[in-house]
């Protein structure tokens, strides 16, 4: 059974910072992309970033640029994602996922975690 279970989501004060993590189980990942997005209430899930296998490639969507870092462990079967300058529009549940290609779109990718919430107050 293929899980990706993520976590250090939570309650932070606007300009704080958090870091999640998303364990991978049940199944190697080995090639595949890893990436993080997020669904606020009321909207669709968007893209935040996206690493490479090697960890060679990332990317970001341009809110995140300069804010966001993500970073993965293969040893681990772990991906990370620290979030600095937290706004409160960043509140949203963030979900990590597996695919085969590191692009940017939902649909990229096949194996998905259940979320973590992560609220910023202002």
């Amino acid at each position: 059974q293929v899980q990706l279970v993520e976590s250090g989501g939570g309650l932070v004060q606007a300009g704080g910072s958090l870091r999640l993590s998303c364990a991978a189980s049940g199944r190697t990942f080995r090639g595949y992309a890893m990436g993080w997005f997020r669904q606020a209430p009321g909207k669709e899930r968007e893209f935040v970033a996206t690493i490479s296998w090697f960890s060679s490639s990332t990317d970001y969507a341009d809110s995140m640029k300069g804010r966001f870092t993500i970073s993965r462990d293969n040893a681990k079967d772990t991906v990370y994602l620290q979030m600095n300058s937290l706004k409160p529009e960043d509140t949203a549940v963030y979900y990590c996922a597996a695919g085969p290609y590191g692009r940017s779109a939902p649909a990229d990718f096949d194996y998905w975690g259940q979320g973590t919430q992560v609220t910023v107050s202002s």
